[in-house]
């Protein structure tokens, strides 16, 4: 592919990014039908099912990367990843909330809170990993990327119990945040699929559909977007980082919007961190497939990147807790905030780059 005319390459990375959108869209609603019609629960059929179904971008470049031996692009677009999917919060901050109040100030609850640590609780270990030697692989596992993914289970299963009941005033709901209960969305969209005759099989074939085009557009926007970046002279990391992590995280921007607007601020953010604690388990196949241990491979972008995820993720968890009611610019100010930090967090990721 890099053979291609760089403008060859920039309609082909196009049209699998748009792939991606419209898959992500009919992921999302396919989910919500699914998770309902199977009582699959809101930790099981929203962090497990569609946290999946919107990575499914990051698996295929995963998967792709760690078949041909770009485990430094794996590596970037996960991390990379993580960062871009929390900014996709100020874009439905901004364009997705109506009204006088921000998203967090709508949103709070204190299972966000918790949903947010599990992010960090994970992205400390991606950095203890980093540390442990290359060497340190059994049966084609690595204790690092084990452990990453024994802790998701586990805060799964913790968030699960929070669902329920906290042994907090209001079971950690704030005051004056959303009316409805988190997870209404999901079942308006049940709703509306029974009333225009969508059975449960139709939903599991265009979700099954809706994966596949979301697979094959990944490996094509891992494969383009590598050769684009060796057109431009920009590094892997840096492209991975920026441009293809956006682009794969074009799945959260539909789901999300559309949770926003039907109201449902709590599930928008809990879609994104739930998520964003998914991303790293990725590094579990890639150890698989590559024979591998990832992320003792991983350079300074890489743990540069992950700091920055965690610093973002803790300046949404402190808006969680202390509810801004103002906007500017139309977002609050823990939203606009992250915007300056992540354009502050791409300058100096371009610095290292450049530095070598």
């Amino acid at each position: 592919m890099s053979d291609l005319p760089l403008v060859v390459l920039f309609a082909i990375f196009l049209v699998a990014a748009a792939v991606v959108w419209l898959a992500g869209i009919q992921l999302s609603d396919q989910t919500d039908i699914l998770s309902t019609r199977l009582h699959l629960g809101s930790a099981l059929g929203g962090l497990i099912l569609l946290a999946v179904a919107t990575n499914l971008p990051e698996l295929a470049i995963v998967v792709s990367a760690a078949a041909s031996g770009q485990v430094g692009v794996a590596v970037g677009n996960v991390l990379g990843g993580i960062a871009i999917q929390t900014v996709v919060l100020v874009v439905l901050d901004v364009f997705g909330v109506r009204g006088a109040r921000p998203l967090t100030y709508r949103a709070a609850s204190l299972v966000l809170v918790l949903e947010a640590f599990l992010v960090v609780a994970v992205l400390a270990v991606v950095v203890a990993g980093t540390q442990l030697p290359a060497g340190l692989v059994v049966l084609r596992l690595a204790p690092s990327s084990v452990l990453i993914a024994v802790l998701w289970v586990v805060g799964l299963v913790l968030l699960q119990r929070a669902g329920h009941a906290l042994p907090w005033h209001e079971s950690g709901e704030a005051p004056d945040n959303q009316k409805q209960p988190r997870g209404h969305s999901r079942e308006m969209t049940e709703t509306n699929a029974t009333k225009k005759g969508v059975s449960t099989r139709r939903s599991l074939l265009i979700f099954t559909a809706a994966a596949l085009a979301t697979l094959a557009a990944g490996v094509v926007l891992e494969r383009s977007g590598d050769a684009i970046a060796d057109h431009v002279g920009l590094s892997g990391v840096l492209f991975g980082a920026t441009f293809l992590a956006a682009a794969t995280s074009l799945p959260e921007v539909s789901t999300g919007l559309t949770s926003v607007r039907n109201g449902d601020d709590q599930l928008a953010i809990s879609d994104i961190f739930g998520g964003n604690a998914f991303l790293p388990v990725l590094f579990l196949p890639a150890t698989l497939i590559s024979g591998q241990a990832v992320l003792p491979q991983a350079n300074r972008t890489d743990i540069y990147l992950t700091a920055v995820a965690i610093l973002l993720t803790l300046v949404y968890a402190t808006g969680l807790l202390f509810r801004p009611r103002k906007r500017i610019a139309r977002m609050g100010t823990d939203s606009l905030v992250v915007l300056i930090l992540y354009a502050l967090g791409v300058a100096g990721l371009i610095a290292i780059s450049t530095t070598g």
